[in-house]
């Protein structure tokens, strides 16, 4: 079978693209490993991950929260086997509907390990494709530490932490990262003691140090346990669990657990499909490099996603798969890389778009910085989510909007506005001008905004 494009995995990025290439005429093939559409996203990473984060925030509710609101219940009792289950049906809704997309847009879904086997020829199994152009989006996978082999027992990646068939007495988190984070918010929820070791001096490291530091100051008040400015010198499995030695500035410390997840980052996973044979290009990390329009350097073959250069996010992905068609179809596509939001689903959750302060400063922009505290927020008194703040950053001259960074009750949904006026190179007046519904959490946008040019009113 000939194709005009084939794409190389079905995950955000991949399928995406795939739907893309289809509205604009192409005939398109869509591989797959997994017989479930929707890559490690769908599958094992951002669905199945917030399912969990959901369920369990509703049982901490629910165990300790509610008297706050005048409502006394008797203790709950955790049914995790159908906690997960709800979260393995979530999963399989979401990935089915996938697959009814690929049937309603004509595409051929092959089930199966690709490999490239020339510039216009992939293998899956024993079947070959010719295709005019191909699109690898094979995503990444878990950083697995050279002194410490997952045997997905005691020492786990996260798609283990998704499927513990018992909560575990003490979780050791390795990485204070996005993953580490949510995966420990989880199982502490549930009744774990969680542990959060880090090389780092605070959470979160690579992004806004205020709301990493805030973010350290309200996760510790919850119960989560932070190592940090801590290397870690071994881990290793017992018949009891583990064990974790760090060595901080204090000395060296050993931690002991029934369960070790490996949180430290994830990396391209190109390694199978056969790119020095094909004369792909990438870096000693196995990252694809590409050009402006995702070309690799072979000229019939590109890249998006996870495989190319670039935060591992996946609506980066998905905006990278369509620019990538609508260019190859002739069109301008176009992903602004300046203004691709970021989110930690915790509670309360984080998020950033643009610049952070310190980047600000590496760079000798001088800016201006407005914040407004929730706890000066109607909405959020209203229904006990004061913790947190909005942070404004705007160029000194221009007044245009830099960055903005939120850690809040729906920080997640709030950003869009800010990653919105970003695109359009809105200042900061621009969104202060803007009306913002009464009462919502949004208005600490506005206010933070206002307080860009110290005129916030409520503060």
């Amino acid at each position: 079978m000939t194709y005009d494009l084939t794409v190389i995995g079905a995950g955000p990025a991949g399928y995406v693209a795939a739907i893309r290439a289809a509205q604009l005429g192409m005939k398109v093939a869509l591989v797959e490993g997994r017989k479930a559409l929707g890559g490690t996203c769908l599958n094992v990473g951002c669905i199945p991950s917030k399912a969990l984060l959901d369920s369990s925030e509703k049982y901490e509710q629910v165990n300790g929260h509610l008297a706050d609101h005048g409502i006394d219940v008797a203790k709950p009792k955790l049914n995790l086997k159908k906690m997960l289950g709800r979260k393995d049906d979530v999963v399989k809704q979401l990935t089915g509907g996938i697959g009814m997309l690929m049937k309603k847009n004509k595409i051929d879904v092959i089930t199966g390990w690709a490999e490239i086997a020339g510039p216009n020829t992939v293998k899956i199994g024993k079947e070959t494709v010719e295709s005019k152009n191909i699109l690898i989006a094979a995503g990444s996978e878990p950083i697995e530490l050279p002194f410490a082999k997952y045997d997905h027992k005691t020492v786990v990646d996260s798609t283990d932490a998704l499927a513990f068939d018992a909560v575990p007495k003490h979780l050791i988190v390795i990485g204070a990262g996005v993953i580490g984070l949510e995966m420990g918010s989880v199982w502490r929820r549930l009744g774990a003691k969680v542990t959060l070791v880090d090389m780092a001096e605070r959470p979160l490291a690579i992004m806004d140090k205020e709301l990493g530091d805030t973010a350290q100051k309200v996760f510790t008040k919850q119960g989560l346990d932070f190592v940090l400015g801590a290397k870690v010198k071994e881990i290793k499995a017992t018949k009891t669990g583990g064990t974790v030695v760090v060595e901080t500035k204090e000395g060296e410390e050993s931690l002991k657990g029934d369960k070790i997840l490996i949180a430290v980052g994830r990396r391209a996973n190109t390694g199978k499909l056969g790119l020095d044979k094909a004369g792909v290009k990438t870096d000693d990390r196995g990252v694809i490099q590409v050009n402006e329009k995702f070309q690799t350097s072979i000229p019939s073959i590109y890249a998006v996603g996870d495989c190319v250069p670039g935060p591992m996010l996946a609506h980066k992905g998905e905006e990278e798969g369509v620019a990538c068609v609508e260019m190859l179809a002739g069109q301008h596509g176009h992903v602004n890389y300046a203004a691709i939001p970021w989110v930690v689903y915790t509670h309360p959750e984080v998020a950033g778009v643009g610049l952070t302060q310190e980047q600000c400063t590496e760079q000798n922009r001088a800016v201006n910085v407005g914040k407004f505290p929730f706890a000066a927020n109607g909405r959020a008194l209203a229904i006990g989510e004061e913790d947190g703040f909005v942070k404004v950053i705007a160029d000194k001259t221009t007044d245009e909007v830099l960055g903005v960074h939120i850690i809040g009750a729906n920080a997640s949904e709030m950003i869009a506005e800010a990653a919105v006026a970003m695109e359009y190179k809105a200042s900061a007046e621009d969104i202060a001008r803007s009306v913002h519904a009464h009462p919502t959490m949004s208005e600490a946008v506005k206010e933070a905004a206002l307080a860009v040019a110290n005129r916030a009113i409520h503060r």
